[in-house]
């Protein structure tokens, strides 16, 4: 993984000043027009690699090809199924029996990234969720994705579940060709649902000029995943950008190559030959590896939670207080009697409290 640094890039036209400065082997990174697929900058491209919850642009794109079949309409109830509820986070957390409009499905499953809502859309859509897997890999051949195979429509972890740099893009440029009428879905960076505000984990649509999607993804085993598309002048570019330790670090590196990528566009576009489908497929693009190790979350152990740091502090915090009330305690030899007398029974109530928080 690298943090690109972008200025010698902007001035010479070409990503050749772009230094790596973490001294890490760059995960798989492309950037490209959206229009027409020219190939700005490609490292790794071919490399396998778990998509996470970028996975679910293709759950996205199959359930709108069943809207344009008239399988479903936005206004149809979806329900959460015991399935549905036992998905890992991200969630938006329904219970057995709970319902969504596809519309809003489709918003928790963009903006939110929910785990739930997927498995809610793809039994909806294909009847089950397997029919509906067997759906996103035939969609994936059709559009050329040769080195990715689904078996989930959330992106959790599975050993199977992987892509390339290249077949992401060839899906992003067909999700936002293809539908169209959906884009407002992949720039939203908030939702309600009932009187909840979700989030979008795509900070570049609050800080980037021009951002307009895609998605996110992150698990422990492929870092931080990001499609990153922006619109400048009636330019739209995207850049994949997989494997990053960090979200912040993601976001960093998306940006720099789109701000590479509009700098350097009239020169790109002219003399570039290279595009997404013709771009030459590495002979020795690597299978899917790792990077849990490299990979700075709580979730992945790498960090210490803060919740524990915090609670252990707290505790710290009561032992020094009981600390100083004993001390205190051995001064009050002159207090009333009265007071001495309640001395023992808040003491015995103290360590009563204190063991009952130990036994839960």
């Amino acid at each position: 993984m690298r943090v690109w640094l972008a200025a010698a890039a902007l001035l010479s036209g070409s990503l050749i000043g772009l230094i790596p400065v973490s001294g890490v082997q760059a995960a798989p990174t492309l950037l490209f027009d959206a229009a027409d697929g020219k190939v700005f900058y490609a490292e790794d491209a071919d490399n396998q690699w778990h998509p996470a919850s970028v996975t679910k642009v293709m759950t996205a794109y199959v359930v709108f090809e069943a809207i344009k079949a008239g399988k479903i309409k936005l206004d149809d109830k979806i329900t959460c199924s015991e399935k549905a509820f036992l998905q890992q986070p991200s969630k938006v957390g329904l219970p057995v029996g709970g319902e969504l409009t596809v519309q809003k499905g489709l918003e928790a499953l963009i903006i939110k990234s929910a785990n739930d809502v997927a498995v809610m859309l793809a039994e909806a859509v294909g009847g089950s969720e397997d029919v509906f897997v067997q759906k996103m890999n035939d969609t994936a051949q059709r559009l050329g994705m040769t080195r990715t195979k689904f078996v989930n429509p959330n992106g959790l972890p599975a050993p199977e579940q992987v892509t390339t740099a290249r077949d992401l893009a060839k899906l992003a440029r067909a999700v936002v060709k293809d539908y169209p009428e959906y884009a407002q879905l992949w720039t939203m960076s908030e939702m309600r649902l009932g009187k909840i505000r979700l989030g979008s984990h795509n900070s570049l649509l609050r800080s980037f000029k021009g951002a307009d999607g895609l998605k996110t993804g992150f698990i422990c085993d492929s870092g931080f995943n990001v499609i990153a598309s922006a619109t400048r002048d009636g330019r739209r570019l995207m850049a994949i950008v997989l494997g990053s330790p960090t979200s912040r670090e993601r976001t960093i590196r998306a940006a720099n190559l789109l701000e590479y990528g509009f700098a350097a566009y009239a020169w790109k576009a002219m003399f570039n030959p290279q595009t997404v489908d013709n771009l030459p497929v590495a002979t020795d693009a690597k299978g899917v590896v790792s990077v849990r190790q490299t990979v700075l979350s709580y979730e992945c152990g790498t960090i210490k939670p803060r919740a524990v740091a915090n609670r252990r502090a707290k505790a710290k915090a009561r032992r020094a207080k009981a600390a100083a009330e004993k001390d205190g305690g051995a001064t009050q030899q002159e207090a009333p009697a009265t007071e001495k007398a309640k001395a023992p029974v808040q003491a015995s109530s103290a360590s009563s409290g204190a063991g009952a928080t130990k036994a839960q």
